[in-house]
């Protein structure tokens, strides 16, 4: 068998200084500044017998501690040591700036022009996307500059934050251009991650996969990775507690299943998902996804990607799951995922 050419299709390398200063809440603004104290508070839980609050903290301490790297070089650095010579990266800004929870110390242009200069550092191997908030001031004039100007490869959104996946001045300004150009999309699709400032329903609504269904059939030529493969605790809560197969609420309000059904349905052909840190999360969900795969749609439409940074928070290194994950699903699906679907969702294929 040929060498494998992997694509990670889900990676981030925004620091610090793209985060609110008061994210995720103002009174954690210290431990920001110095996350050592997370790592003493998270022992200190450790030693009074409050195991999940000391494994919550020493989650919060290496992102915290990963956040703090002086640019985009320095973390993308760290991401290039754990995989193989010529893997690429599809690399997702964050545009959170929305969130109302304060001024963010270099702004969306400013983190944008930082990645494309990494991407002129490291021709063919990081793919750069443009973030986008529609709710925002200039939001479609960025991703045009981005597109047009910087020579990204797509775009990246997180309803989850406040804005629907068929929001007007996505309709109306963004969809067509990438659409016209066949660009690829990649958006947030799980119940965990950053939440705006709405209910948890209401953020649950925004994330949905059928929420992207109007848009799925108005910009055929464009391809929707929907990431997360549903979501950590979606796959909890259909491997642990099951699923009634005669109810089609039950089927619907799960998000893993809600996602499968719309791709192996083959209503939405330009639909694909990825399994960025869920996968990432525990060694029992990889046999269900080798299941998953049996069926011919699914099996075309789901991507590699490891959500990078943001598994630093995990005791177990990237290069370790990912292997983990490469030598459960075997070299046939593992290819599929990680070189041919890639290939295919970015176009070149």
């Amino acid at each position: 068998m040929s060498r494998l050419a992997i694509t990670n299709c889900h990676v981030h390398t925004f620091t610090g200084r793209h985060i609110p200063a008061r994210y995720p809440h103002v009174l954690l603004m210290p431990f920001k500044r110095l996350p050592w104290l997370l790592r003493g508070l998270a022992l200190g839980a450790g030693v009074l017998g409050q195991e999940r609050a000391a494994a919550a903290l020493g989650r919060l301490h290496r992102f915290q501690a990963e956040a703090q790297a002086g640019g985009q070089a320095e973390i993308f650095d760290r991401l290039i040591a754990q995989y193989p010579a010529g893997t690429r990266f599809v690399v997702l800004p964050m545009q959170m700036a929305g969130l109302g929870q304060g001024r963010v110390a270099a702004d969306l242009r400013a983190q944008h022009d930082e990645l494309a200069a990494l991407a002129r550092a490291w021709p063919g191997l990081i793919l750069p996307f443009a973030a986008c908030d529609p709710r925002l001031p200039g939001a479609a004039a960025e991703v045009r500059r981005c597109i047009e100007d910087l020579g990204f490869r797509g775009l990246k959104l997180y309803p989850r934050i406040g804005y629907a996946p068929d929001h007007p001045v996505l309709m109306r300004e963004v969809y067509p251009l990438l659409n016209a150009r066949g660009l690829a999309v990649v958006s947030h699709c799980s119940r965990g991650g950053v939440t705006g400032r709405l209910s948890r329903a209401e953020a649950d609504r925004l994330s949905h996969p059928m929420a992207f269904a109007p848009v799925l059939r108005a910009f055929p030529k464009m391809q929707v990775n929907l990431a997360h493969f549903g979501g950590q605790s979606d796959w909890e809560r259909y491997i642990g507690e099951g699923l009634d197969p005669y109810d089609p609420a039950a089927r619907d309000g799960n998000f893993l299943i809600a996602l499968r059904g719309m791709i192996e349905s083959g209503d939405f052909p330009n639909l694909w998902t990825d399994v960025s840190y869920t996968l990432f999360q525990s060694e029992a969900f990889l046999p269900f996804l080798r299941l998953f795969m049996a069926h011919p749609r699914l099996r075309e439409r789901v991507l590699f990607g490891s959500d990078f940074y943001m598994t630093r928070q995990e005791a177990l290194s990237e290069r370790a799951v990912a292997v983990r994950l490469r030598f459960g699903l075997g070299e046939t699906l593992f290819r599929q995922i990680a070189e041919v679907n890639p290939a295919r969702w970015l176009g070149e294929g």
